[in-house]
């Protein structure tokens, strides 16, 4: 049974929410973790690399994967798709995604326009997955706020537990335009659990969420790219800042270049630099830092690079 009481999940963030950063998320105490969004599409006709994106580490128990898509036909070849794939707990159906490129074509916040599709979409998801678990994330609404209409649409669904990003698609990830009044008005319409995201990065911010929304957990992306560590400061309620989080950030600058290697292979080390820019962002001379892992590829100097910034910060 999954309890999402408090419960702590990591966003999917595309090109960043990959294996190897769940992993690390993972052993500082995330409770859920979700693999980026894949296209219903892809997953559909079989794209090469939707394999990879499907994969779990061994620690991401449970696991969620959260699909997008707006066409009822493709979505079922794509929950039949991933019905063939041992480990995945949760199908999450992504309604808030806000790139024009999602958005656009109908999908993602798109959705918030036809509820009744949305609706659809998800009662669909929930006959043909054998995952034991449905999940929604959406957001307050595309161009204008709905969120008592979007509550109670979600309503008459079954799916498990609902996410809600406190911004409407127009509000794109500006900061001032984040309402949590919105999603506690949704959680006192909801007859399903709901979880916070937005703008949530400490503890303090943490429990002010929880207390102004009543949300039963929280979601958190963008503070969970250069503090992976942010969910053990939930849970604990306490902030690690000075030598204790430059150390931290130097241990897991050397943990996740290893994964990266194990599961990308050599190529691993290019698609780390940008994990490594938000580990350095902040400290002194991280721009020239930045500059020069940009030019290397090979694992050997990419850890050299490593210590050589961060050891004599310590």
């Amino acid at each position: 049974m999954l309890n999402l009481q408090n419960i702590l999940i990591l966003a999917p963030l595309a090109g960043y929410t990959d294996v190897p950063f769940r992993s690390v998320v993972k052993d500082f105490g995330a409770d859920l973790t979700v693999s980026e969004m894949i296209s219903s599409h892809a997953l559909a006709f079989k794209n090469v690399r939707t394999q990879k994106m499907l994969e779990k580490a061994p620690n991401e128990t449970p696991y969620s994967v959260q699909v997008s898509g707006s066409t009822p036909q493709i979505m079922v070849r794509a929950i039949e798709r991933l019905n063939l794939e041992e480990g995945i707990d949760i199908v999450d159906f992504n309604c808030g995604c806000p790139a024009p490129k999602v958005a656009n074509h109908g999908n993602g916040s798109a959705l918030l326009k036809d509820l009744n599709l949305l609706v659809a979409m998800l009662r669909l998801i929930k006959k043909h997955s054998n995952a034991p678990h449905t999940s929604v994330k959406v957001r307050i609404g595309f161009d204008r706020k709905i969120p008592e209409e979007i509550a109670h649409a979600l309503n008459d669904t079954d799916v498990d537990f609902v996410v809600v990003h406190g911004r409407t698609r127009s509000d794109g990830y500006k900061k001032d335009r984040i309402d949590y009044d919105s999603i506690a008005r949704m959680k006192k319409i909801l007859k399903k659990p709901i979880i916070a995201n937005g703008e949530i990065d400490c503890p303090k911010k943490a429990n002010e969420v929880r207390e102004q929304t009543g949300a039963d957990g929280l979601m958190i992306g963008r503070a969970a790219l250069q503090a992976p560590w942010i969910f053990t400061m939930i849970k604990n309620d306490v902030e690690i800042s000075g030598e204790q989080e430059v150390a931290l950030r130097y241990q897991i600058a050397h943990k996740h270049l290893e994964k990266m290697v194990d599961f990308y292979g050599q190529r691993g080390v290019i698609i780390y630099r940008k994990n490594l820019h938000n580990y350095a962002k902040g400290l002194q001379g991280a721009s020239e830092f930045r500059c020069k892992v940009n030019r290397i590829e090979d694992f050997n100097e990419m850890r050299a690079a490593i210590e050589g910034f961060f050891a004599p910060l310590l």
